[in-house]
């Protein structure tokens, strides 16, 4: 299902990050019996064969399957996809969305699904097991994870069974010939489908789905269908051609979280789960310490998009709070400005993090003590906050940082960063926000070693 794999950047790629290294084109290699070990970041399971590593699609730990090696291109390690379940485990179950399935040809299945063939509690300990493993070996840090269910009170429709119904935004692609689909997995490849079963009913209602072998056709000149199901209003189908930038003023919804109302472009970022929202405002809540907590000093909500977790700290701490709300997009600063207007001490600013960080750091006015004393919320974008960020941040000596991750590599590598330079791992909570692919969101807190 579209965009599953990717989280928007509000903002620039965070100072300190990589680019990947250009892939090499893949090799096709042989037909293996393979016995799966354990499960990887991204999703896929760990198996070996003759000593070297074997990353296979659609397996579970514990079970004995079947591959096709899809790239053997590589010395260190191989990929491949499962084509028979040998010996299954006792977690598999018939796939969530059909079209994702393994009686399916590897090139035909869809993708933004691939752990949807697992059972749920499966599902949440095979993600815990990610999430510990990238603390460990990349953070430094032991620590136990329990991967929550969104509560059910937050997530109406959700079925909690199969982890389907949850998805609020969605992208089908277009090809050349009109053909309309999500991508197969791992690849671009359009794949016809007659089912969105991670999305929300609303969505499925409206989306241009496969009723016959020749699938749905979009209109000339379309690239791509958005399909947006916001918590007020009805559900939306955008047909986007190449090149649209979309109108000067984009048309808003509205986001409900509990009683607050969010407005923010169409196409801006927000939580794609129908509970995560509210979700991640408790946990957020949850996270700070109420004792290191000063509603006077200068305290950060970092990558804050359209003012969603500023709201949750205010809330929380009443409306004298002063909090500064940090986005690199203009449109969703303007729109935080305008959803934190309950807050007498709350701003919006559009600017780059580090930028911001910097500015911050070089402030000649004693008085505003840098960070000292405030709470930071950082909520940055899938790769993560990086090293520049958090070493620039960590300088400015903050009482508390919330960190709001959406990825368990990124989440380890500055959790390593914090630790480096004298901010601690204190609590980690991680949630299910992402049912039936292989996301968790995590929350943590750190603070300075006394």
């Amino acid at each position: 299902m579209a965009n599953s794999r990717r989280r928007p950047a509000r903002g620039t790629r965070p100072a300190g990050a990589r680019r990947p290294a250009p892939a090499r084109p893949a090799e096709p290699g042989p037909l293996l019996e393979l016995d799966v070990e354990r499960i990887a970041h991204g999703g896929v399971a760990v198996a070996r064969h003759e000593g070297r590593v074997v990353f296979v699609a659609d397996a579970i730990p514990g079970e004995r399957v079947r591959a096709q090696v899809t790239d053997a291109g590589r010395d260190r390690f191989w990929r491949a996809e499962t084509v028979e379940v040998l010996d299954a485990s006792p977690d598999r179950r018939e796939h969530v969305w059909a079209e994702a399935s393994v009686d399916r040809a590897p090139e035909d299945r869809v993708g933004g699904a691939e752990f949807g063939h697992i059972v749920m509690r499966r599902q949440r300990e095979l993600k815990a097991d990610v999430l510990r493993d990238a603390l460990a070996r990349m953070g430094g840090v032991e620590r136990e994870v329990d991967v929550r269910e969104v509560d059910p009170g937050l997530a109406p429709g959700v079925d909690r069974e199969s982890g389907a119904h949850w998805r609020t935004r969605v992208r089908l692609h277009v090809g050349p010939d009109g053909a309309v689909g999500p991508y197969a997995a791992r690849s671009h490849r359009i794949v016809p489908v007659a089912s969105l079963p991670l999305a929300v009913a609303e969505i499925e209602s409206i989306a241009p789905l496969a009723t016959d072998r020749r699938g749905a056709r979009a209109a000339d000149g379309a690239t791509a269908i958005d399909l947006v199901a916001p918590s007020s209003g009805t559900a939306e189908l955008v047909v986007r051609t190449a090149g649209d930038r979309g109108p000067e003023h984009p048309p808003t919804i509205v986001e409900r979280v509990g009683e607050r109302s969010f407005t923010l472009d169409r196409g801006g970022f927000w939580q794609v789960h129908r509970g995560a929202a509210a979700t991640l405002t408790r946990a957020v809540q949850e996270a700070v310490d109420p004792a290191r907590f000063d509603p006077d000093a200068e305290n950060q909500d970092l990558y804050g998009g359209v003012g969603l977790l500023a709201a949750a700290v205010g809330d929380r701490f009443g409306p004298t709070t002063r909090i500064t709300t940090v986005e690199a997009d203009a449109r969703a600063t303007e729109h935080a400005g305008s959803n934190l207007a309950d807050w007498i001490g709350a701003r919006a600013v559009s600017d780059r993090v580090d930028r911001h960080l910097d500015r911050l750091a070089a402030a000649t006015d004693a008085s505003t003590r840098g960070l000292r004393g405030a709470t930071v919320v950082l909520d940055p974008p899938r790769a993560g906050a990086g090293r520049a960020v958090v070493e620039r941040l960590t300088e400015l000596r903050p009482a508390q940082v919330v960190y709001v991750a959406c990825d368990p590599v990124a989440l380890a590598r500055d959790v390593a960063t914090f630790r480096a330079n004298g901010y601690e791992l204190e609590t980690l909570g991680a949630f299910d926000l992402f049912p039936n692919t292989h996301h968790v969101e995590a929350v943590a807190r750190f603070a300075a070693i006394v």
